[in-house]
């Protein structure tokens, strides 16, 4: 009898266990979520009260996510007619880059419609890529801003700053080398009312002058793609191992990290489904 149970248990154990890995990739990989944030923030005007930013980040084409999936994003995107859209990197997943999704990518993401404008920077599975990268966000209508920045106006010429950096898990420039420029213009101009980073991985935040962001966004962690319950953080990748889940305050600035829609190294979500961010910019 005793050894009835136990194979009894075993049994129960795979069964359990076969069950956790088919829900993990074929059902919760599945869906699309949009976490909507509502961003109060004295500095914000009128004429910029009630700004619609979509957040989306990590991608990974050819992983858990194709043509399908991406139109359907795009299509509840344009259906929250953002002013902004946002990219955070890691638009490609590993080895999996061929012509033909690059003409997918390019055709679908081209479709994402806006009032002002759409920015990328780049993530660390796209670092490998450069010339695809950057084609697609250029033939896709989106400004690459990695390692660069870029500033909107409204009618009375009241300005919000937009900065990049590119993935920091390679290359040989150090973080405070790549943002340099950047942050050489932002402080010799007082006159902007709001000032936005991107980057991919968040950890790297500690290593700039982050308090002169409002609203940084960044993606990477996923928010850790597999979830249990009670416990926060099973694994998250170098660059998301102190900043992984989806807000942090850090002192007067506002950090928010996409969950992302694809799967990076396994093709498996649990207790986190794909999503983008949804933010309104208001004053009140």
């Amino acid at each position: 009898m005793p050894k009835l149970k136990i194979i009894i248990f075993a049994v129960l154990f795979f069964l359990i266990i076969i069950g956790f890995l088919l829900y993990s990739r074929f059902i919760s990989t599945k869906g699309l979520i949009i976490k909507e944030y509502k961003i109060i923030n004295g500095k914000i005007t009128d004429l910029y009260h009630g700004l619609k930013i979509v957040h989306i980040s990590d991608i990974h084409y050819g992983s858990t996510i194709y043509k399908q999936e991406l139109e359907t994003m795009v299509e509840r995107i344009n259906l929250l007619k953002p002013d902004i859209v946002f990219f955070t990197g890691d638009l490609f997943s590993e080895n999996e880059i061929n012509d033909e999704y690059i003409k997918e990518i390019t055709e679908v993401l081209s479709k994402i419609e806006v009032k002002i404008n759409k920015y990328a920077i780049n993530g660390n599975h796209d670092y490998d890529y450069p010339k695809e990268f950057k084609n697609i966000m250029k033939n896709s209508g989106f400004i690459n801003l990695s390692d660069t920045y870029d500033i909107i106006y409204n009618e009375k010429n009241e300005a919000i700053f937009i900065a990049g950096l590119s993935t920091n898990s390679y290359g040989n420039l150090k973080i405070q080398d790549k943002i340099k420029p950047t942050m050489e213009y932002l402080e010799s101009d007082n006159e902007f009312i709001y000032n936005i980073l991107l980057l991919h991985e968040a950890d790297f935040l500690d290593k700039v002058d982050y308090e002169k962001f409002d609203l940084v966004l960044a993606g990477h962690s996923h928010n850790g793609q597999v979830r249990l319950p009670f416990i926060k953080n099973i694994y998250t990748p170098y660059g998301a191992k102190k900043y992984y889940s989806e807000y942090y305050k850090l002192n007067n600035t506002e950090l928010y990290i996409s969950s992302g829609l694809g799967t990076s190294v396994l093709k498996f979500r649990f207790f986190n489904k794909p999503s983008f961010n949804f933010y309104r910019i208001t004053n009140k």
